[in-house]
């Protein structure tokens, strides 16, 4: 089987597979790298969502990079720019002749000896295994399945004679003009679709079991556009990028100081935009508190709009039974569909399931710990990127690959090979992802866990992360530094 070596391999050419990519451009372009992507395109979710309507969740003068400032006037845009964004990022850049597309990575095995990854992947386009070295292994894989989506039990549903669809996989001949759809779900993806349907449709339902908080922010921002007629385009995208971080920063410090006064606004925001006698407190008013789930963003409003113009509904129930012509409600309402969207959420899968072994031992990804949400105790030379639940992934994507640059420099400078994190010294653990959302409480078991303190604990703030990873110490309790040697291990030398 043929075989390559690279210093860095990069799974994943997704938002955060090329920002990677792109760091390592500019802060390490004497290391050689590869990306190993498992779909034939650049853009990861980006590429794979097609639904109508599909969007960025946070505004693009944080979901942007670092490194590149979007320019757009749309502060939340649409899948089709943010897809173009990345790969025109990946031209300026010249990322797209490093990467090997159809490469699905299913294993990886490292070996102390050498101080080297192998990592083993199935090619879908001519079904062989390919073999590759590297130094460093750095997942961009996100956290969940690209090939299903999450979609519960549904009584009855072998008798519906509509269309069912999965937003995570939209058929290109479906055409909803005209036709009564049903959309079931109420989180970020339902309130994209519910909109975005409701144009051409005759009407839509956003049937949901319990409600989410919904929050209407403007889709252009005001700011930048007057910024940008004044400042040079690097300069106003940095003072909007802080902007919108000191804002969301605010926002979920106080979600979870003073709940009572977030649920206060948010409901009395919601009820602005509905109709007069509007049941905001059945619809809109979740029984858990404030990003305890992230909150849907509708831009300008729009799913209120559509509400109030009476071209869609929000119901509030639980599902008796599919019927052949829709779905009737535990209240006993019928709902009719011609199209049942399940907008029922997705399925975690840690490391795009790449499963890794260290000097012969499998690794137990759960066992684990997670070192700056970045990297996993007791995995060496290896890191993965997870974005913030609370604001823009990108952000931390960004940190994440300039903390890797920082890492792999010091490697250079002091001589050694390996870096290795370390366990916390205590015992606490709680889980890496802290949301109650649906997808995450079905898996969050088979995730790595994190620690009660810092640098194992990952605070949700990109402030007090950007202190930590840009300027804080690469020496410190939680990570140990060591050297290749002939006898086949590396030798410890812990720096703290």
């Amino acid at each position: 089987m043929p075989s390559d070596h690279v210093d860095v391999l990069i799974i994943g050419a997704g938002l955060s597979g090329i920002g990677a990519a792109c760091h390592l451009r500019r802060d390490c372009p004497d290391k050689t790298y590869a990306v190993l992507e498992a779909r034939d395109a650049i853009g990861g979710t980006w590429d794979l969502f097609r639904y109508p309507g599909i969007r960025s969740d946070s505004d693009m003068f944080t979901f942007g990079y670092s490194f590149r400032p979007w320019a757009d006037a749309t502060a939340i845009a649409d899948g089709a720019a943010i897809r173009e964004y990345v790969r025109d990022t990946a031209r300026e850049y010249d990322v797209q002749r490093h990467i090997r597309f159809s490469h699905r990575v299913t294993r990886a095995e490292w070996d102390s000896g050498t101080a080297r990854w192998t990592v083993h992947a199935e090619r879908a386009d001519t079904a062989e295994t390919v073999v590759l070295t590297c130094s460093f292994l750095f997942a961009c894989t996100g956290y969940y399945r690209y090939d299903e989506g999450y979609t519960p039990t549904l009584p009855g549903v072998d008798g519906y004679a509509g269309r069912l669809v999965h937003p995570q996989h939209w058929p290109d001949d479906l055409d909803h003009t005209g036709q009564r759809v049903v959309v079931i779900g109420s989180g970020a993806t339902a309130v994209t679709l519910v909109p975005a349907l409701a144009q051409r449709a005759a009407h839509v339902t956003m049937l949901q079991r319990s409600p989410t908080y919904v929050i209407a922010l403007p889709s252009r921002d005001r700011l930048a556009g007057a910024l940008r007629r004044r400042l040079p385009a690097n300069a106003a995208y940095r003072v909007v990028r802080w902007k919108n971080v000191l804002l969301s920063t605010v926002n979920f410090q106080l979600s979870r100081r003073a709940p009572a006064l977030v649920k206060r606004l948010l409901r009395r925001g919601a009820k602005r935009q509905l109709p007069v006698g509007y049941d905001v407190d059945r619809h809109f008013s979740p029984r858990y508190d404030p990003w305890d789930q992230r909150l849907c963003v509708v831009p300008d409003g729009d799913l209120f709009t559509a509400v109030r113009q009476g071209r869609a509904a929000v119901v509030t129930d639980t599902i008796d039974t599919f019927t052949a012509h829709g779905v009737r409600l535990a209240s006993g309402d019928e709902l009719s569909a011609d199209i049942v969207v399940t907008a029922t959420g997705l399925n975690l899968l840690a490391l795009g399931g790449l499963t890794l072994r260290v000097d012969g031992v499998d690794v137990d990804l759960p066992g684990t710990v997670a070192y700056k949400g970045m990297m996993l105790s007791g995995v060496p030379n290896f890191a993965l990127t997870i974005g913030y639940t609370n604001a823009s992934w990108t952000l931390k994507a960004d940190l994440v690959a300039g903390y890797v640059c920082r890492l792999l420099r010091h490697l250079d400078r002091t001589g050694q090979q390996v870096v290795t994190p370390l366990p916390p010294p205590d015992a606490r653990r709680v889980p890496l992802i802290d949301l109650r959302s649906g997808y995450v409480l079905r898996s969050v078991d088979a995730l790595p866990k994190q620690g009660a303190r810092a640098p194992w604990r990952l605070y949700q703030n990109y402030a007090r992360d950007v202190l930590l990873m840009r300027h804080g110490r690469l020496t410190d309790e939680g990570v140990r530094f060591s050297r290749r040697t002939r006898e086949g291990r590396s030798t410890d030398r812990a720096e703290v």
